[in-house]
């Protein structure tokens, strides 16, 4: 994995969340603007899955093992698309909570992903 993309995918998913978070506390629902938001993080995280799957190509394994790391990489790319479309059916603050909890679950796995792999081990 690349430490920097995981870190890349992480911070902009937080920033996605304290943005939609800051919708909801405003009462309004998810805008085109954080769905070009959500089009940029979801970006990030399919190009750290094809980085992945190479790397896994290539021979490489993570540490913790390689079913795991795929399970938590697939829902990490699937993370922020499917509250993105969950907040198209509920229009209210709530869609922007949805996604702003969508988002703070991100980077939480992509944290876990970066154990899974093997940083930060020496």
């Amino acid at each position: 994995m690349i430490d920097a993309l995981t870190l890349a995918v992480g911070v902009t998913a937080l920033a996605l969340a304290a943005w939609c978070g800051f919708a909801a506390y405003r009462n309004e629902p998810t805008k085109d603007w954080h769905f070009i938001g959500m089009a940029v993080v979801s970006l990030l995280a399919v190009v750290q899955l094809a980085v992945a799957f190479v790397q896994l190509a290539r021979g490489q394994s993570p540490d913790k093992g390689t079913a795991l790391f795929l399970a938590y990489l697939l829902g990490a790319a699937a993370c922020v698309p499917a509250t993105g479309f969950m907040s198209l059916s509920e229009r209210t603050r709530w869609g922007s909570a949805t996604v702003a909890a969508g988002s703070v679950v991100l980077a939480v796995l992509e944290v876990r992903l970066f154990d899974i792999w093997g940083g930060g081990s020496a």
